[in-house]
This record gives structure tokens, C-alpha cells and sequence, in this order.
């Protein structure tokens, strides 16, 4: 009876697992790779992954409204741009989307803001910071129009 017992709760153990296994993997950026294109939040990460990790400014032009790629193209390079706009330079940077104010966005929304955390180093030091990112969506595209220093630090 007890062998009989313990065969049926392995067997369904393992039912179980299996089932885990063949979900479905979804894509996407951010810490968890929770985020899905097509967000305020997508746009935000990738327009600084670009900035910070790109050598062109393409990419980064690609996502921004005109009046930022107005601004982009007066700096010519994305470091003098991560120096004289953001103030804010990294060697090795990580980024995270601030989810604790995530509200409810109908997706007939036309503009959206979106805190953005940094940790990183620069010169051997390691600095913290955010930006607050403004969007507005051009052509059912989200675009960068603004970033915001904190005004609390």
C-alpha cells in the first residue's frame, strides 16, 4: 500500500514539473526580461542601454521625439551627451525601471513617464542615480522627448 502511495505522488510530482518545463518563454528587456516591446518602460531602457553601451548615435535618434533628436544631434557623440545633458557618466552601467508607481496606462495613451534607477561605476567609483524619462508616442511608437534630473537629490 505504502509503495503504491508513494508511486502515485512521484508520478504526479513529476506531471507537475514536466508541465512547468513547457511554458512558453516570452521575450523582453529589463532586469527579468518581464518588459515587453512596445511599452513606455521598453523605450526608456533601450534608448540609455543604447546611449551607454553604443558607439553610434543611430539607435538612440531612432527612439527620441524630434525636439531630443534636435538636442542628441548638438552633442555630436553619446558620451558628450551622457556628460553635458544627463550629467551623468558611467564606465559600466545597470538599469531598472522604478515599478513602484506603475499605473494603469490605457493603451490610447499618448504620453507617459517613466523613472529610470542607475547603478554603475565610473572611475573606479560607484555612483547611483535616476533620471525621469518623458515620453510621447509618435506614430503608435513610444519616443523619448525628455529626461528629467531628480529633483530630490
Amino acid at each position: 500500500m505504502y509503495k503504491c502511495l508513494l508511486i502515485i505522488v512521484l508520478s504526479a510530482a513529476t506531471l507537475m514539473l514536466s508541465a512547468c518545463d513547457k511554458a512558453e518563454k516570452r521575450e523582453g528587456v529589463g532586469r527579468y526580461g518581464m518588459m515587453e516591446s512596445g511599452t513606455p518602460e521598453y523605450t526608456a531602457i533601450e534608448f540609455f542601454d543604447h546611449v551607454y553601451h553604443d558607439e553610434s548615435m543611430e539607435d538612440v535618434l531612432r527612439i527620441s521625439s524630434p525636439k531630443m533628436a534636435r538636442l542628441i544631434r548638438n552633442y555630436k557623440t553619446n558620451r558628450n551627451f551622457q556628460r553635458h545633458v544627463l550629467n551623468l557618466t558611467y564606465e559600466k552601467v545597470e538599469m531598472m525601471v522604478d515599478s513602484g508607481n506603475n499605473r494603469m496606462r490605457s493603451e490610447f495613451a499618448d504620453k507617459a513617464s517613466v523613472v529610470i534607477f542607475f547603478t554603475g561605476t565610473d572611475h573606479g567609483d560607484k555612483k547611483e542615480d535616476l533620471r525621469t524619462v518623458n515620453l510621447i508616442k509618435i506614430g503608435g511608437d513610444w519616443k523619448i522627448d525628455e529626461v528629467e534630473v531628480d529633483k530630490f537629490m
